[in-house]
This record gives structure tokens, sequence and C-alpha cells, in this order.
């Protein structure tokens, strides 16, 4: 677009151009309405005048004008200015609205979980294990819509895992039982179907992903927080006298450490310390809570759920424990040892 403003028979003119017709003229800050009067000749009367515009040269960046029928006045066009291909502040503006776009967060971090899975195993690993963490979130994702929570979505986290993250807080014990136990049992409906799918195929890696999603989920059951078990025993627990809650809750803590200690797990022990917070903090607020407890049949209800839970993803190990390949009874031995 091109705009040039001049001065003829005393009028004052702008006019917006592009490289193939007239856009708009203002004469005196007054609009025009241009009739087209055929071969590029446009018409307008304002201010007693009758206007007369050419757009024959248009392309070469001029343009006439005649005032009640008198000789054309030829107007050079400025040439519109060219924006740089390149701009670094530009580049930055546009780097920082795609850090902002969770899309683009969440496809990155996916990206670098492959990529790490992959680089530390295998390719066909990373994708399983990508495949298993995505399930057992989704499930969580799930429930949370189950209850009307907000969520913005699954994240995965290198080397660490992934979450599910909700724009709003639980009201219910009843609500983080269900939503922490809805990602298991999603892993649970995965691992089924991986041994459905194997000896329907005799494809080894539909066994591989049945073992790997129980190994995963059932570690993700152990009775200690953060991890969903962990606010399964919470939940229960707080549910009755706080201070019940509390020495069980330490008790999780306690049994983590030694996982970690036996397992050389070190990153848990982090895992434990966010979780040792998390149950001080809950002690500490105790009193003012705003989460409605479990009821006695919830409480009840919930300890089957979580053991039938534990107990799908023990059975689908347990049924590769006498396997040849040692990659699908490798989990069997880890529980057993």
């Amino acid at each position: 677009m091109t705009k040039v403003e001049f001065t003829l028979a005393d009028l004052q003119f702008v006019v917006h151009a592009s490289a193939e017709q007239i856009v708009q003229v203002f004469c005196d800050k007054q609009a025009l309405a241009l009739e087209d009067g055929g071969n590029n000749i446009y018409h307008a009367d304002a201010h007693g005048h009758q206007f007369q515009f050419n757009t024959e040269k248009l392309f070469e960046g001029q343009i006439a004008i005649a005032i009640n029928g008198q000789a054309w006045q030829w107007i050079e066009l400025p040439a519109p200015e060219k924006k740089s291909g390149f701009s670094f502040m530009g580049l930055a503006a546009l780097g920082f609205k795609l850090f902002k776009s969770a899309k683009v967060v969440k496809a990155a971090l996916a990206g670098a979980s492959v990529a790490g899975y992959a680089w530390l195993f295998s390719w066909q690993f990373a994708i399983m294990l990508i495949v298993c963490l995505v399930i057992h979130e989704y499930g969580h994702v799930r429930a949370m819509q189950y209850f009307k929570i907000k969520t913005k979505g699954i994240y995965l986290i290198p080397f660490v895992g992934g979450l599910a993250v909700s724009d709003d807080k639980i009201t219910t014990r009843w609500q983080d039982v269900v939503i922490s136990l809805m990602g298991p049992a999603f892993g649970l409906i995965t691992s089924v179907l991986g041994v459905v799918l194997y000896y329907a195929t005799e494809m080894e890696i539909f066994a591989g992903v049945a073992v790997l999603s129980a190994l995963l989920n059932l570690f993700n059951l152990l009775p200690m927080l953060p991890l969903d078990g962990g606010h399964v025993l919470k939940s229960i627990s707080f549910s009755m006298r706080s201070w019940v809650g509390l020495l069980v809750c330490l008790g999780g803590v306690l049994f983590g450490l030694w996982v970690s200690y036996t397992f050389g797990l070190m990153l848990l022990v982090f895992f434990l310390f966010i979780g040792t917070l998390e149950i001080m903090f809950e002690w500490r607020g105790r009193h003012q809570s705003h989460l409605v407890p479990l009821d006695r049949y919830g409480q009840v209800f919930s300890a089957v759920m979580y053991v039938v839970v534990v107990a799908g993803h023990v059975a689908v190990m347990m049924h590769f424990a006498d396997s040849e390949s040692a990659i699908l009874s490798l989990p069997m031995k880890i529980l057993s040892s």
C-alpha cells in the first residue's frame, strides 16, 4: 500500500493506492466516492468540483488527476517501503509467543522425552514408554473432566515421567482418590490390551508394552507421596483422625526411603522430599482444610479399588514371569527381589 499527499488548486489530496488500483482518495479530509468510468478513469464530485483520476500508469508509480476537465497533472507515487526480511526483535517476539503457547511447550517436552529415552535405550523402547505415560496421564485427565475440573492437559517431562495439570482445585477426598487411581487404571487397560494383542499377533512388542505399563503403574501405586498411591493413602488416612493420617503418611515416606536405598533410586528421594512437605502442609492446615473427608464406606471402597488395581498389574507381570525373554521376565524379578 502506498500513500501520497499533494496540493492542487488549493485543495489538499491524500491518495492511498496499491500496485493495481486506487484504494481511497481524500480531498480536504473528505473521502471521495470514486466511480469507475472505464479505461482506467475514475470520477468523483466534491466541494463543487469534478475530479478525474487516471491510473493507466499506476504500475509505473504514477497517477494523474484533472480538475473540472483541465489537463492531466501527473503525480509520482513514492516507492513502497521494503520491510526487512529479518528482524531480531520480531524473531524474539515470535519466540516469546511460542514459548507462551502451551501446545508448543507440550510438543517440545514430548520431543525431548522421546529423544532422551531413545538415546538411553532405543527408539522402540522410547515409543513404548511414551505411549504408556500418555495413557496413564490421560486417565487422570479423564477423571478431572468427570468432576468438571478444568485441565491444562498432559506434559511429558524428560527422564521423570508425565504430569496431568489442572486449572482448578479438588474439593473432596473422593475426587483425589478417583483422579489418582484412574491413571493406573487406564494403565491396567493398556497392559491387558497388550496381552490380548500379543496372543493375537504373537508379536513380542505387545507383551513388552503390557509388562512395561504394569511396572510403571505399579511403581506409581507405591504408598508414598507424591506418587498416586501416596495420594490414595493420604486421602484415606486423613479422613480418619488427623494424627493417624500423619503417622501413616510418614510411614509411607520411610517405605519410600527404603525402596530408594534398595534400588538406588536417588531421584525418588527428591520426590519424597516434596511429598513430605505436602504431608506437613496438610497436617498444619488440617483444621482449615476445605476437602470433604471420606466416610467409612468411602475409605473401605477406596482401599478395595487400590488393591484391585495393584493386583491387576501384579497379575500381568506374573503372567510373563517364566518367559524366556529377559525383558519380559525382568519386572517380576525386580518385584520379587
